[in-house]
């Protein structure tokens, strides 16, 4: 490839070449990409990843689809075997077992959300659990109150317990820390899922190209996404970039190890599985120039959100966004994943980082051996893919260039009443004093003059303390949101070391406390050997979760209590948290600021917040000697040595044994071993679909629509929220009315998502949305009238009834029709309910597309015209034809039951939408080639 073209653009390049084939991927693709700078946002181009990542909600419809495909080619008279997935597929199963398990946790939970307490004595009770959990002692809020394990109690969340899942607190619906608190009943998560499982089992044995990543890996998603990544596929010899797309907002993670990859809906990744290209716009590349070092004081997570809001001040919205420079080299690869994983918060399609030394060092830790290592980097470098710093070579051309100095990033800190309001590190003394003096309202505390310097004696634990204005009462460390990235835990831990090497103290009457947050949060710090100087300075492990944010702090010692109010100082909480309202954590605590984590540590130390860290010590260490925070600092590069070598090496071992041995009950999991699924007709979790009913070796020319009534009638701005079936089944619906049909009480519904593999179950909830506004009923309600017999009736059961008597449908809409995120069944529901077209005045894109991948046309009225001017009531009868030559954007005529004849744009973009819908969608269209 050109040295000018950005790598990601590169990346799209080598994919168009490899899979040239005329037809999906033409020749001319590559020559446009090959001509980026001037085509882009001009041409769409094809993309073939390399592989597909799915989480299991989104997994089961595809994996179902491909069940079904091959039933049909065996049907057709082909050979089902070859039906297989056309790339690499992985399928982690943890998604929906983790999401029923919290659902049912909170469901059972004690009123979880405030407000009348309903009896819980109206939820039929579980089935005990096989021993008594021990008590949750974890939250300091709740002291073992909470009554997890409580004898007598309902077993609420403990009886659907899953292994490597913590038992959750029903005081605060956060994970009990023991470990041992881990049932081990995961019996009954098991038997609910079983049917799944049991499918996903025989998946992952009869197609070619699947693999399943069984339920209780307990793996983190970056770890999933890492442990997947091959960086370079090598296939019989054969060397090509990875890249990657996914059914997940968090597949853009990957860019940061310079895979291409972005998460996409469940229709675009089944293409992919089909063999099908995914279309974009040829993308801008935003250049984003990391120049000047990092502050030493400078947290991995001030450096992420700092690049993130250079980008979204920049627009990168649509974009590709690419990073290079002298900085870059200083981002570790978790800074890197973290960054990439920030995408949709400043929207941008993903943030490519291309490989170079310092991910090839990274890649050694997890598990790559010196072999692989050696080839990964010698064909990057033969392709032009590999990014070298030291070399002199022309950076790459970009559509714009963004430039962030790391020396301009420095740490703040937040409050001292409302998080927005930032304060630099180095400003605080000077800052705090102001607070002081201003008049009581968001930031002051109006405090006289006079008293400002007031000393406050306190006699604790047989020793004198002197409290005065700023000083630190609450210190606490939690893993929140916004501390996601597990190496600022690791950095309050290195610096908890040192500071115990040095000798420094925490004084006992601050109330420390550590809440690791997520199982990987503590890998970090029990692998790279910080817990024990963390505990040393009085920070020991509470529990997972929300104690300290949520105000859940243990009160104040009694005599600390009486000293501030007796001064009427001024004293602080600091925390690594996300809130920090005057008084949430203690009444006596009028001041409290949100620090990073190690910051948390130094202020702990320091006893106040009422210090220069450049001019004064943190404290005395041994031999009398004053100790500066820049003496127990940890620099990025100690703190990304014991990151690789001990922790991601460590974190992988375990992970590759998880993998190779496998889970217990997954091992022992039956499953059939036959070439086609053996449906089971009384499943209402996976049923064979009727998308291939009528497969044949070749396909019919497309059929006019003759007569067709309108099944719904919209406006403007319908998203596939309210076309999608989401969420949780109403009682009332007509996916209640099916499975309770089937023996199920509405306690045994689960949601929509759980149910995705059932086609009956979706097709019922398809615009089952209460705020679907139909202009037939002129209030919001899923419902619609059917005309044959002037019945107000559910969407479904008036779908239903023109399928009996044989009338084909169609929908009206306004502008926008499809807007939001990707959705498979917002086109599969439709198709199924007997949809033949919609007509709209105009489409969100990806959803047009998804339309024509399933088989309904999309047809657009023309510039100026809609229902109203047209002045159609949507009662009459619509007669569409399609001529047999059909070309891409062509217009057609439409006459109704009035004589009222209006000509429509057939939306096709180019041939092969074409051919796709006279194939009646993409997975007929490749069914067909098994035949």
């Amino acid at each position: 490839a050109p040295d000018t073209l950005p790598y990601s653009i590169r990346v799209l390049f080598e994919s168009s070449v490899r899979n040239c084939d005329g037809f999906l991927v033409k020749e001319t693709d590559a020559m446009n990409i090959l001509d980026w700078k001037t085509k882009q946002n001009h041409v769409e181009v094809p993309f073939c990843p390399a592989r597909v990542v799915l989480q299991d909600f989104t997994g089961i419809p595809a994996m179902v689809d491909f069940a079904a495909m091959r039933e049909a080619v065996r049907n057709a008279g082909g050979d089902p075997v070859k039906v297989n997935p056309a790339c690499p597929t992985d399928l982690t199963v943890d998604h929906s077992l983790q999401i029923d398990f919290s659902k049912c946790a909170i469901q059972n939970a004690p009123n979880p959300g405030g407000g009348e307490q309903k009896p819980l004595a109206r939820l039929s009770p579980l089935k005990p659990p096989l021993r008594k959990p021990p008590p949750c002692r974890g939250h300091s809020g709740c002291r073992g109150s909470c009554g997890a394990g409580e004898a007598g109690r309902s077993p609420g969340p403990f009886s659907a317990q899953i292994e490597n899942t913590p038992i959750l607190c029903p005081f605060h619906l956060q994970p009990v820390p023991e470990p041992e608190t881990v049932l081990k009943n995961q019996e009954m998560e098991f038997g609910r899922n079983r049917e799944r499982l049991q499918f996903f089992k025989w998946s992952s044995k009869v197609f070619e190209n699947v693999s399943i990543i069984p339920p209780e890996t307990g793996t983190a998603h970056q770890v999933n996404l890492e442990y997947l990544s091959r960086v370079v596929f090598d296939v019989k010899d054969f060397l090509h970039p990875d890249s990657v797309v996914g059914t997940d907002s968090h597949t853009t993670m990957v860019n940061g190890l310079g895979i291409l990859g972005w998460g996409v809906g469940g229709i675009e990744t089944e293409a992919v599985m089909l063999g099908m290209p995914l279309t974009l716009p040829l993308p801008e590349v935003v250049g984003c120039e990391l120049t000047g070092t990092v502050s030493p004081f400078a947290t991995s997570i001030d450096i992420v959100l700092s690049i993130t809001k250079h980008l979204r001040q920049a627009d990168v919205a649509g974009k590709f966004v690419e990073f290079f420079g002298s900085g870059v080299s200083q981002l570790s690869v978790a800074d890197r994943t973290t960054i990439a994983n920030m995408c949709p918060e400043y929207g941008a399609i993903l943030s490519f980082f291309p490989v170079d030394n310092v991910t090839l060092k990274h890649l050694k830790h997890a598990g790559f051996d010196k072999a692989k290592l050696e080839v990964t980097e010698a064909y990057l470098k033969a392709v032009k893919l590999f990014r070298n710093d030291e070399s002199s070579s022309t950076e790459p051309e970009y559509s714009q260039v963004v430039q962030v100095s790391l020396s301009s990033i420095i740490p703040y800190v937040s409050g001292p009443k409302r998080s927005q309001d930032r304060v630099a590190v180095n400003n605080m003394k000077s800052d705090f004093q102001a607070c002081l003096n201003e008049k009581s309202g968001v930031k002051g505390f109006q405090i006289a003059a006079e008293k400002q310097n007031d000393i406050v004696p306190v006699q604790y634990e047989g020793n004198e303390y002197k409290l005065s204005h700023g000083c630190v009462v609450i210190a606490a460390v939690i893993s929140c949101t916004n501390n996601c990235n597990p190496s600022v835990m690791l950095a309050a831990g290195l610096l908890a070391k040192k500071a115990v090497e040095a000798g420094l103290v925490v004084k006992p009457y601050i109330r420390t406390s550590l809440s690791p947050g997520s199982g990987m949060v503590t890998h970090y710090l029990s692998s790279s050997g910080v817990l024990p100087y963390l505990s040393k300075l009085g920070f020991e492990v509470v529990g997972y979760g929300c104690s300290t944010c949520v105000g859940n702090t243990a009160p104040l010692p009694e005599a600390i209590r009486n000293a501030i109010k007796q001064g009427d100082l001024i004293a602080c909480g600091v925390l690594s948290g996300t809130k920090n309202f005057e008084g949430r954590l203690c009444d006596c605590v009028r001041a409290n600021y949100l620090a990073s984590p190690p910051l948390v540590v130094a202020y702990a130390i320091a006893g106040t917040v009422h210090i220069d860290f450049d001019t004064e010590p943190l404290g005395t260490g041994f031999n009398g000697k004053s100790i500066y925070l820049r003496d127990i600092w940890p620099t990025r590069q100690e703190l990304h040595t014991v990151e690789e070598e001990r922790v991601i090496s460590s974190m992988f071992k375990e992970l590759k044994e998880k993998m190779e041995k496998g889970n217990k009950r997954w091992n022992l999991l039956e499953a059939p071993e036959s070439t086609l699924f053996p449906w089971d007709l009384k499943s209402t979790y996976i049923r064979c679909p009727s998308f291939f009913d009528k497969l044949a070796k070749e396909a019919a020319p497309p059929r006019a629509v003759e007569n067709a009534h309108v099944l719904l009638f919209l406006g403007d701005s319908v998203t596939t929220d309210h076309i999608s079936p989401a969420g949780s089944i109403a009682r009332s619906s007509a996916a209640a009315k099916y499975l309770t049909s089937k023996g199920l009480t509405p306690r045994e519904f689960n949601s929509y998502g759980a149910r995705r593999g059932n086609d009956a179950v979706m097709t019922r909830g398809t615009f089952a949305n209460i705020k679907l506004l139909n202009k037939f009923i002129g209030k919001p309600a899923p419902k619609t009238i059917h005309f044959p017999s002037g019945q107000t009736l559910d969407v479904f059961e008036a779908a239903e009834l023109y399928q009996k008597e044989g009338i084909p449908v169609i929908i009206l809409a306004g502008k926008k029709y499809g807007l939001g995120s990707s959705r498979d069944w917002a086109a599969k529901g439709p198709f199924l309910l007997g949809v033949k077209a919609v007509l709209a005045e105009s489409y969100e894109k990806v959803h047009r597309s998804q339309l024509i991948g399933i088989g309904i046309a999309p047809l657009q009225f023309r510039p100026g015209e809609n229902p109203s001017t047209l002045g159609l009531t949507g009662r009459e009868q619509f007669s569409i034809l399609f001529p047999p030559d059909l070309l891409p954007r062509m217009t057609l005529d439409i006459k109704t039951s009035t004589g009222k004849v209006f000509s429509v744009i057939a939306l096709f973009e180019n041939n092969m939408e074409i051919t796709l819908y006279k194939n009646g969608g993409s997975l007929n269209f490749v069914a067909r080639r098994f035949l």
